[in-house]
Parts: C-alpha cells; structure tokens; sequence
C-alpha cells in the first residue's frame, strides 16, 4: 500500500494528515515570526490614519488615536481571515489592514466637514462594508470585469495619488510654518530615502524586509540632535487605552460618500481575491471559490466593524504574502500572533504615538519609497495586461489621464455640486469608474473576437 503523503516544512517533517497551513508552532517560534509580519505591515497600517487625521483637520494626538485604533481594528480583521468562524475567513496566513485605496476618496469625503468629517467617513465605510459582505457570494462573477487592465491602473493610480503627500511631509507637512521646503527639511527627507535604499541593497531577510522601518528609526535618531523632533505626543500618552466605540461621534450617512466607498469596496475585493488566489498557490492550498467567497467575507466584515472602534476600510496586505513566499512558513497560526500583537499594539496608546516623534520630513523620505512601491506594482500588474490586444493600452491611458486630473489640476471640478466633488476629486474613484466603463465598452459589449481581456493574473508583490 502507498504510504500517505507528508507535508514537509524545511527539513521538518509535519504530521501526516496535516497541511502546514494548519501548524501549530513552538509558542517563541509563533511569536516571533508573528512580530516579523507585525514589523513588515506596521508602517502601511499607521501611513493611511497618518495622512487621513491632518487632512481632515485632527490633532495630533486625535491623529495617534486613530492610529492607535487602525492597529487595533487591523488585527481584529486578521483574526477573522486566519481562524475565521462560520462560513467567514480564508483561514490562510493572510494579514488584513487599513487599505491605501481608501485614503484619497476619505480625505475627499472629509474634506470642509469639520468636525462631522470622521463620522461621515466611518457612516460610509460601515454601508460599503455591508453591501461587499452580501456581494461576496457573487463577486466571483464579477471578477472577469476586473482583469489587469483594470485592476494595474487602479493600484498605479493609487500610488500616484498618494506621492503627494509624501512630498508635502518632506516640506515640513506644514505649507504655513517659516520653515517650510527649508533645505534642512528636504535634506533630512533625501537623507531618509537614501537609507532605506541601502537597507534595502545591502540588507538581506528579515531586516531588508523591514527597511523602511529601519529608515524611519535612524531618520529620527539623526534629526534628534538637529532639534526636529518632538516627544509630546508621547508624554501625553497613556501606557494602556481602549479605542472608545465611535470616539469621533456616532457615524453619519451621506449618499455620495457612501458610492465613493463602495467603489473603493470593489477595488479592495478585487485586489483581495487576487492575493488569495496567489497564497492559496505560495502555502500549496489552492484557493477555491468557497476560500475566496471566505476571504471576501472577512474582509468586508472587518471593514464594517473597524468604524465602531475608530478603524479604516480593511483589505489584504501583498507584502505579507510576499513574506510567508520567502519565509516558508505557512502557518496560518503564526499571522494569527502577528493579529494578537496588533490588537494589544493598539490597546496601548504610548506605543501608537511613537510614530509621533517621527518629524514629517522623515516620514516623507520613507513615503516615496512606500507610495511608491504601490505605483510600481501597479505597473507591474499592467505589464501582465496584454497592452497590445484591443484598445487596452487605450483604457489605461484614458483611466491614468482623468484620474491624475485632481493632482495635476485641484481646481479642475470647482464647479460641480459638492456632492460629485467627493467622487471626482478622488483620482482613484473616478479612474476605477472610467477603467471598468471602457473596459466593458472596448473588451465585453460587442468586442471584437480575440479583443477580449485576459483573465486577471497573480499580482506582483511589494516586500
């Protein structure tokens, strides 16, 4: 009789019958391999509230709060997808957290609310996380309308959007203080940059994936001594908080944001199944369409609980994925720690605000790399598009074009009612609209043979 196949992990053999997917590893091991996904994912996870909070007019320590909460928020979503209940989570190593594609749509959402901005935010989120949560079962049917072409403009445009606010943390963040694009402040940001492209050339496993940690780090040790920093944020922190339910206010329900939302909800569930179907094929469980239809469940679940708890639109984080490729630990146990470590992260409101001390210039030079990182995989995903079938390259020209039209030209809808100014001073809503429209207009309705898109395919990972 042929002897039952065993899973090995490195040079480890696993129980027969058990996938290393479902492992259980030594408790040290567990947890420190869960931190290395925790170190890996923590800048993404605080940058969104980071940029968010000023922009909607928070205060520092309103804005370390909100961070506090994305960590909190981002480790309950975690949970959900790696142990999962019901018909709800991959129960993959899959590591959930505050998605990028929502902050520029957020800030258009917030922007001239005052004080109802967040719970017009939160009031939008929580709607556009209960309609993916029905959808879920069905999106699998509506993936096709997502292929690269799709898909690669969205991320790029996101990206792109974000290199912004990156340059304006470079500047000081602060377009009215004396010392604002001094020398001083652009020279701490190229210094920064110049860093973490070094860490990342020279370092090598763990600590190259935590580079721009690391960046961060040494940026704000060298602006100590030059008198850049400040440490208030911190002295007025408690040791342990809990995110009060609805901090902000109870949420509030307004149409246009909510369309904005739910838009960058599909975006967000595209981007997920995509990275589901890759992990199922990195652990060596390929995702079938009961994982994906969990994943997505967890997902917009997440998304719809964090606002109670003063958390962002949550979705799957590629760089981890990227992680448990060069790692090979598959356990779903172990992101499951890195989950745990963020909840108690964020129920300890002096370790959300050390990213305070931080000056902005820092934070800008790291942010090129980090935005940027996103526009790169982007591109990457469109160089799977199939650019010279059809009028794809066409779409994506048309899509980047009018997205990039609230960066290159803010005033350009000054115009319009202020209720199409949520969506159309979103680069990234608008150029997802106009990327599905033709994408439908020129590859599905009376396509020429041959013309159609090709099938998504994996995405290309940020580490």
């Amino acid at each position: 009789m042929a002897e039952t196949p065993r899973f090995r992990k490195d040079a480890v053999v696993v129980p027969e019958g058990k996938h290393p997917v479902d492992e259980t590893l030594p408790p040290l091991k567990m947890f420190t391999s869960g931190l290395q996904h925790v170190a890996a994912m923590y800048a993404g996870v605080v940058a969104p509230p980071m940029i968010v909070g000023p922009a909607v007019g928070l205060s520092a320590t309103e804005t370390a709060f909100l961070m506090g909460a994305s960590l909190f928020t981002a480790g309950l979503a975690t949970l959900l997808q790696t142990l999962g209940f019901w018909k709800i989570g991959a129960k993959l190593p899959f590591v959930n957290g505050v998605s990028f594609a929502g902050v520029t749509p957020m800030i258009a959402i917030g922007k001239g609310e005052g004080d109802n901005a967040i719970p017009i935010i939160f009031g939008a989120i929580i709607v556009a996380g209960l309609v993916g949560f029905l959808a879920a079962p069905y999106f699998g049917k509506l993936v096709r309308f997502f292929p690269p072409v799709v898909t690669g403009t969205v991320i790029t445009l996101i990206g792109v959007s974000l290199l912004p606010v990156a340059f304006n943390w470079s500047q000081g963040g602060n377009s009215a203080a004396p010392d604002y694009g001094s020398m001083q402040n652009i020279g701490m940001a190229a210094l920064t940059l110049a860093i973490v492209l070094l860490m990342r050339k020279f370092l090598r496993g763990f600590l190259q994936q935590i580079s721009i940690l690391l960046g961060l780090i040494v940026g704000t040790l060298i602006a100590i001594p030059l008198n850049m920093t400040n440490f208030d944020a911190i002295r007025n922190a408690d040791i342990v908080g809990f995110p009060t339910p609805f901090h902000f206010g109870a949420p509030q329900f307004q149409v246009a944001a909510i369309i904005s939302m739910c838009i960058v909800m599909l975006v967000c569930m595209t981007e997920s199944t995509a990275d589901i179907l890759a992990l199922g094929k990195i652990v060596g469980r390929p995702a079938d369409a009961k994982t994906i239809e969990g994943g997505l469940r967890a997902d917009t679940l997440g998304s719809a609980i964090s606002p109670l708890f003063n958390g962002f639109m949550c979705s799957a984080f590629a760089q981890n994925i990227g992680l448990v490729a060069m790692t090979k630990v598959r356990s779903r146990f172990v992101v499951a720690a890195g989950g745990g470590i963020l909840i108690l992260l964020g129920l300890c409101p002096m370790a959300a605000s050390v990213i305070g001390v931080v000056p902005l210039p820092v934070l800008g030079g790291a942010g090129v790399v980090l935005f940027g990182s996103v526009a790169a995989s982007g591109i990457q995903t469109l160089a799977g598009a199939a650019m010279e079938k059809g009028e794809n390259a066409l779409i994506v020209a048309a899509s980047i074009g009018i997205g990039l039209i609230p960066i290159a030209a803010p005033q350009f809808y000054h115009a319009f009612p202020k209720d199409l100014l949520v969506v159309l001073d979103s680069g990234i809503s608008t150029g997802c609209v106009v990327a599905i429209l033709l994408n439908l207009a020129f590859n599905h309705l009376g396509a020429k043979k041959g013309a159609a898109s090709e099938p998504a395919k994996e995405p290309a990972f940020v580490h």
